[in-house]
């Protein structure tokens, strides 16, 4: 045996001890090490990259136990040592900010599939040996900062990994069965058999009508939603709510979270995420995707109470100790890693601020607190975004706005990852052809704009606002000081999505990240979008960066991996060093100047123009989201009028888009302004 595998082994053998007594970090945590302070930061001048670190790159073969790369489901290696190892990457693409994958202890696997994303946490305090210890994560998030890279953090306050199973029949097992009537084998045969129906009674044929709608399927893992919390049942009857019983399995680290450690601090009469009181016990949610056959309370009662589907256990958030024990367990990260923001997984399946936006709630303890945390360490603009996986923007919009209750005045998020506009406004515009109007109406839903034409009444936006204009916290005291109307973070894909080039093209990624990198909010990238990487959903999205993408779309050549000379990663950075270079690109307001509410072949067909404006400079944006070139004029048949601008006619505009080749246009009179732009392209046109 060589010596690398005798390596593997140690470290394999190492990492099983560790997980059976604990975890590496019950040893003292990296504490007192200094903080980035961030102050005069501003999260508007970010560029995010999102990780999945077990997809990134390898860095540590030592940790590599439990690998399978050849299956999409199964850990494939990738860790934060392979992140430190390819900063020189991420600083060439123009990277400002990381947002990485969870860290902390995992269960091992569930139904086959492993924990390599990191979402099934079996313990908050601790970190998952798959990806390295405290140290090497801590040693990651100050080499990021080295380089004048921020580091967020992807964290899940909602629920655990498969921990325990609702015992419903009282066996002590994890059972699966069939129970009821069905289709028999005698109404198959017999009653539903012509030749033979004549031997069956008329009980018998009933029977046989009805018995498919008696059978039941009871999954002890994974029970459909009950509101009155899982019952225990058998086919005497109901017997009270269902015991809950952990399981015991240290190979696959499916065991009951151990206590934190001495030095969490956490009181020993206490209890802990071992508690079964400590959860909602009511099953998963059956009604997503087919919301429309119930009633948004009922649906939103699921989201907020059930278990995510593959027996992700729901947390009881409104148990203060629950409650205490998740805020502890984060402020710990922010000490210890120096993280400069969190992404907070599973936003709306907690608390319900859209039925009153003056209920505290878990959020409005929680984010303060985390805000509360940074200043108190020195650190400023901590910025804390949301996923709530919905297109409703007043729903996801409702996440961000704060409250007042009778202990004063309370805060919720920053921004979230903007769900509404992927599924309103990049999917149709930039796919599917729809009209460029879905963009400006989401504008002006988000402002509180009042619509001005009927496309947008008749196409159900919301006059709004639907994010608030007001900062939650000043810098100083932990906040961003910039309002959530201003930082919603943008993005075309992401680990939960099919990648954009799945059921897309690249000129149509090419027009959609013109938007990302001009638009207001703060961008956000999918790791490998710069090299094309193309998978479809779960877990076919999460491809290994360190194997380059042997099978480009549109029959191009296979890229190596990390390559930066490859030209679309080249694409991509001169996009980000656009952005950073124009101030307005980046902190501008946003004036809209010409979008499209007619689909189809048009003169004017996919252009999306708008200025944006910061210091006293304007940018004017012109994006083509067709296939066909066109420009910024209404077609003759409706008058031929084009496209106004607030600048002044005779101004000289010269077009700074990636690859314009100092392509230059004149302000005609009137402030008029008539551009042709290529398909699928963009101008960037700065007065001279």
């Amino acid at each position: 045996m060589s010596m690398r595998k005798l390596g593997k082994l140690a470290t394999a053998m190492l990492s099983l001890t560790l997980a059976s007594c604990g975890g590496a970090s019950d040893v003292d945590p990296p504490w007192n090490m200094p903080h980035q302070a961030n102050v005069g930061l501003d999260w508007r001048d970010q560029v995010i990259y999102q990780i999945v670190i077990d997809r990134f790159s390898d860095g540590d073969v030592d940790n590599d136990h439990g690998v399978e790369p050849s299956v999409p489901g199964r850990y494939h290696g990738g860790d934060w040592q392979g992140v430190i190892d390819k900063l020189d990457y991420l600083e060439t693409l123009g990277v400002t900010a990381l947002w990485i994958s969870p860290v902390v202890k995992n269960t091992e696997e569930d139904a086959g599939f492993s924990s390599y994303h990191g979402y099934w946490t079996q313990d908050f305090v601790r970190t998952n040996p798959h990806f390295g210890d405290m140290y090497k994560l801590r040693e990651l998030v100050d080499k990021a900062h080295a380089r004048g890279m921020l580091v967020i953090l992807d964290v899940v306050t909602n629920h655990t990994g498969q921990l325990f199973f609702y015992d419903i029949n009282g066996n002590g097992r994890p059972d699966d069965w069939l129970s009821g009537g069905g289709t028999s084998h005698t109404c198959v045969q017999i009653c539903n058999n012509p030749e033979r129906a004549a031997e069956c009674s008329a009980d018998e044929k009933s029977y046989c009508q009805k018995g498919a709608s008696y059978l039941e399927r009871i999954i002890e893992w994974d029970p459909e939603y009950d509101p009155r919390k899982i019952q225990g049942w058998s086919s005497l009857g109901f017997s009270g709510n269902a015991d809950i019983r952990f399981t015991d399995w240290p190979a696959q680290n499916r065991t009951p979270p151990a206590r934190p450690p001495e030095w969490f601090g956490w009181p020993k009469d206490k209890p802990w995420f071992d508690d079964p009181s400590w959860y909602n016990r009511r099953g998963r949610v059956y009604t997503w995707w087919h919301e429309g056959d119930y009633s948004k309370e009922f649906v939103r009662e699921q989201e907020t109470k059930g278990d995510f589907p593959g027996g992700l256990k729901d947390l009881d958030t409104d148990n203060p100790d629950v409650a205490e024990a998740l805020t502890r367990s984060f402020e710990f990260w922010i000490e210890v890693a120096d993280f400069d923001g969190f992404r907070i997984d599973t936003v709306k399946h907690i608390d319900r601020p859209e039925l009153d936006l003056n209920v505290r709630g878990f959020w409005g303890k929680f984010t303060d607190r985390m805000r509360a945390k940074a200043k108190a360490l020195g650190k400023q603009n901590f910025f804390i975004f949301g996923e709530a996986f919905d297109g409703n923007d007043e729903l996801i919009g409702s996440y961000t706005f704060g409250g007042t209750d009778a202990d004063g005045k309370f805060g919720r998020f920053d921004s979230v990852f903007y769900f509404s506009q992927y599924y309103r406004g990049v999917v149709p515009v930039f796919k599917k052809g729809a009209p460029t109007k879905n963009l400006e109406c989401l504008l002006n839903s988000r402002l509180g704009i009042k619509q001005s034409d009927a496309f947008c009444d008749q196409n159900g936006y919301a006059n709004g606002p639907t994010y608030p204009a007001t900062p939650h916290a000043a810098p100083a005291e932990g906040g961003i000081g910039l309002a959530p109307q201003q930082v919603l973070v943008n993005f075309l894909d992401n680990h939960d999505l099919p990648r954009f080039l799945f059921e897309g093209n690249v000129g149509q990624l090419e027009s959609a990240l013109g938007f990302l990198y001009t638009w207001d909010g703060v961008p956000c990238l999918y790791y490998g979008t710069e090299q094309l990487l193309a998978g479809g959903v779960d877990p076919k999205n999460r491809e290994d960066m360190n194997l380059g993408n042997p099978a480009p779309i549109d029959g191009r050549a296979a890229i190596a991996p990390f390559d930066v000379n490859h030209p679309f990663f080249k694409k991509v950075q001169a996009l980000i060093a656009m952005r950073k270079k124009h101030e307005p690109l980046r902190r501008g307001t946003v004036d809209v100047r010409w979008s499209t509410s007619q689909p189809g072949a048009r003169r004017d067909a996919g252009i999306f123009a708008f200025e944006r404006e910061a210091a006293g400079k304007k940018v004017l944006v012109i994006i083509n989201a067709s296939d066909q070139e066109s420009e910024t004029c209404a077609p003759q048949a409706d008058g031929g009028a084009c496209m106004v601008t607030t600048i002044a006619a005779g101004t000289t505009l010269d077009d700074d888009a990636p690859g314009a080749a100092g392509q230059s246009f004149t302000v005609g009179a009137g402030n008029t302004l008539s551009v042709k732009v290529p398909a699928r392209g963009l101008r960037v046109l700065v007065p001279r």
